[in-house]
C-alpha cells in the first residue's frame, strides 16, 4: 500500500473535528490542538491508522471476504455507494434495517420476497393481477429495493463492517459487536473510538474528507481483490505449463 500523503488529507479538511464542547475524551490521543473552539485532528495519526486499516482490509479482500459498508448520512451516501460498487462490496446507504445482522434470517426472507416479485414479472404471473394489486406489488418492490437492493446478493453475514460516523450508526456498531464481527470506521472527535476495532480519526461530516478516506480504503481493497485474482489464476497457469512440458518431453522421445 502506498504511503498516505498528509498534505492530501489536509487539503480535504480531514483534520477538522467538532466543537471542543462536543468532544469525546477517548479521542484525546488523536487531537493535535484546539483552534477557535474546534478540535484539530492529528493527521499523522490519521495517516498511520488509515494505513493500518488498509492493510487489514486488503488481507480480508485477498481472502475473498465480504465487507459491508454503512453510511446513511446525506453527505456520505453517494460517495460510499460508488466506492462500494467499484469494489463489488455490499453497502447500506438508506436507513439501517434493525436486526440486519442479529436477525439476518429475517432480512434474507425480505430479500427472497424481492426475488419472488421479480420472478412473478418474468413468468407472467404479475400480468394476471389486477391494476391495484400490480401497483401494490410495485410499491413493495421499490421499498425493498431502496432498503435492501445493495445487499440482495449477500447470502451470509459479512466478515466486517466499514462505517462512516459510528455515532450515527450506533445500532450497526452494536449489532456487529454483539456478533463479534470486526468493525472499521471514520471516527470524528465527538465519538468513542473504543467502540470499534479499527478507528480512523477524521472529519466524518465533510464530503471531501469522506471521499479522500474512502479512496484510500478502496485502493486497499482493490489491491486485495487483485491479489486474490492472481492467486486463483496460478493453478491454471501451472497446469498449462506442466502440460506443455509433458508434450515437449513426449516430442523428444
Amino acid at each position: 500500500m502506498a504511503n498516505i500523503d498528509v498534505k492530501e488529507l489536509l487539503d480535504a479538511g480531514v483534520h477538522f473535528g467538532h466543537l471542543t464542547r462536543k468532544w469525546h475524551p477517548n479521542m484525546a490521543p488523536y487531537i493535535f490542538m484546539e483552534r477557535n473552539g474546534i478540535h484539530i485532528i492529528d493527521l499523522h495519526k490519521t495517516a498511520s491508522k488509515l494505513e493500518q486499516v488498509g492493510l487489514v482490509m486488503q488481507k480480508m479482500a485477498s481472502q475473498g471476504k465480504k465487507i459491508l459498508f454503512v453510511a446513511t448520512k446525506k453527505q456520505a451516501k453517494e460517495i460510499v455507494a460508488n466506492h462500494a460498487e467499484q469494489m463489488n462490496m455490499p453497502y447500506i446507504v438508506e436507513r439501517w434495517p434493525g436486526g440486519m445482522l442479529t436477525n439476518f434470517v429475517t432480512i434474507r426472507k425480505a430479500v427472497k420476497k424481492m426475488s419472488n416479485i421479480d420472478r412473478m414479472k418474468s413468468d407472467g404471473t404479475f400480468d394476471t393481477l389486477s391494476k391495484r394489486e400490480r401497483l401494490q406489488v410495485d410499491r413493495q418492490r421499490a421499498k425493498l429495493e431502496k432498503n435492501l437492493g445493495s445487499i440482495a446478493e449477500m447470502s451470509r453475514l459479512p466478515a466486517a463492517l466499514f462505517i462512516v460516523d459510528i455515532k450515527r450508526e450506533h445500532i450497526a456498531v452494536a449489532e456487529a459487536r454483539n456478533l463479534g464481527i470486526p468493525t472499521f470506521g471514520i471516527v470524528d472527535t465527538n465519538s468513542n473510538p473504543f467502540e470499534i476495532d479499527y478507528a480512523i480519526p477524521g472529519n466524518d461530516d465533510a464530503s471531501k474528507s469522506i471521499a479522500i478516506l474512502m479512496k484510500h480504503v478502496t485502493n486497499s481493497v482493490l489491491a486485495g481483490l487483485s491479489e486474490r485474482k492472481e492467486e486463483r489464476e496460478k493453478p491454471g497457469d501451472e497446469k498449462i505449463r506442466r502440460k506443455a512440458e509433458r508434450v515437449g518431453t513426449e516430442d523428444d522421445e
